[in-house]
């Protein structure tokens, strides 16, 4: 048996990694490897049932600490030569079905434990939702803030309509298979140590479905689907944000047996503006104002994603000054309402001057009284006092 990869290198994140990462980490992965997305790559399904295994695993709390303790045997039993959970050893234990030994220990839920699922198991032909599928978008400021509508590409499946997604020829249909008489698994017995270990797993024959075809459609090679590529118009609510979704119903992969098709996910990531800043639903802008609109006050132009609008900047303002515009932000597409711009001032000083323009402004410096207009300068230099004395 091949060496298995350790998960978190399977879906490259780390061990400290939270629960969103894991599940981002996922997303990306299966998107890239899915096999419907790469028939013509042969290493694509094995790579895609690894990362799905590694994602069904770290993404489960109970599993994830167990593999964080004794790796791969902690989640599989029969990794490592036949060495259990922790150490688990079947000597003395007779004929056994684990399945009901962690059934009876756990209260139930070890169906997928290490492959020592209980024979009990669903029906391999009940109807069965469709797989959901991912779509990354990319949208600039303006058209998250303000909401727009888009187009996108969904790949995905639709159930063959020269099959009806029976996956069997015109004029046949799928046998029970009779290995495992339609149920999807078959009973596997292993010797281990003087005793019997007996472990659901896949019908070989079947793969898990219950049926065989002896003579497959020929348009869809036996899987009932077909690929297809749909273009969907989305509309994209105002005030959406990056790593938020806009789900598609019914947008997904074909469904099994009648069931209904998956869901589509529409992932955002919002652009970084060159002006406006994103805090929430608060937007933020600097304004740059020069030294003589500062100290005399002046009427500016503000940006707001509404446009752009007249702002007075009082008399004596300083740098780094923060205005609240209220309402001036981004809508809340969940609450309602919107958001406010804050715009912090930020003053120019000039970079060139002509002697006489220097000597004029020094003038006027001389003139003002350090108590009066320089309060940070004069706390200063009383501060200076205190810890150096007067010289």
């Amino acid at each position: 048996m091949a060496e298995k990869r350790d998960y978190y290198e399977v879906l490259g994140i780390n061990r400290n990694a939270s629960a969103d990462e894991i599940k981002s980490a996922f997303r990306k992965l299966s998107k890239k490897y899915h096999p419907d997305l790469n028939p013509d790559d042969p290493t694509a399904e094995d790579k895609f049932k690894e990362i799905n295994e590694a994602y069904q695993v770290l993404s489960d709390a109970d599993k994830k600490q167990r593999y964080d303790q004794y790796g791969h045997a902690g989640v599989d039993p029969n990794y490592g030569a036949g060495q259990g959970y922790g150490g688990f050893n079947a000597s003395g234990f007779g004929d056994l079905d684990l399945g009901d030994i962690f059934g009876s220990f756990f209260g139930g839920g070890f169906g997928g434990f290490g492959g020592f699922g209980s024979t009990r198991t669903g029906n391999p032909n009940a109807p069965q939702k469709g797989r959901d599928v991912y779509i990354d978008l990319a949208l600039s400021f303006m058209e998250a803030a303000k909401g727009c509508s888009k187009t996108v590409s969904v790949k995905t499946t639709e159930t063959c309509d020269s099959c009806h997604g029976t996956g069997a020829a015109e004029g046949t249909s799928p046998k029970t298979c009779q290995r495992c008489h339609g149920t999807g698994h078959v009973t596997v017995e292993q010797r281990m140590m003087g005793s019997v270990i007996r472990r659901t797993a896949v019908c070989p024959d079947c793969k898990g479905t219950g049926k065989t075809i002896e003579k497959p459609c020929p348009k869809c090679g036996g899987t009932g689907e077909k690929a297809v590529t749909k273009k969907i118009k989305v509309d994209v609510p105002a005030g959406i944000a990056s790593e938020e979704s806009i789900p598609l119903r019914g947008y997904g992969n074909a469904g099994r047996n009648g069931g209904p098709a998956g869901d589509a996910f529409v992932e955002v990531t919002v652009q970084q503006d060159p002006i406006f800043r994103r805090n929430g639903y608060d937007v933020a802008v600097e304004l740059p104002v020069s030294y003589a609109d500062a100290v005399l006050g002046a009427e500016v132009v503000v940006p707001t994603i509404d446009g752009k609008i007249k702002f007075t900047v009082p008399e004596a303002t300083q740098s780094e000054t923060v205005f609240r515009l209220r309402g001036k932000g981004i809508p809340n597409p969940h609450r309602g309402g919107r958001g406010d711009q804050y715009v912090t001032v930020s003053i120019e000083v000039p970079r060139k001057l002509s002697k006489e323009q220097k000597a004029q402004l020094r003038e006027f410096d001389n003139s003002l009284a350090v108590d009066k207009n320089y309060d940070k300068k004069k706390s200063f230099a009383d501060r200076i006092r205190k810890v150096f004395g007067k010289e």
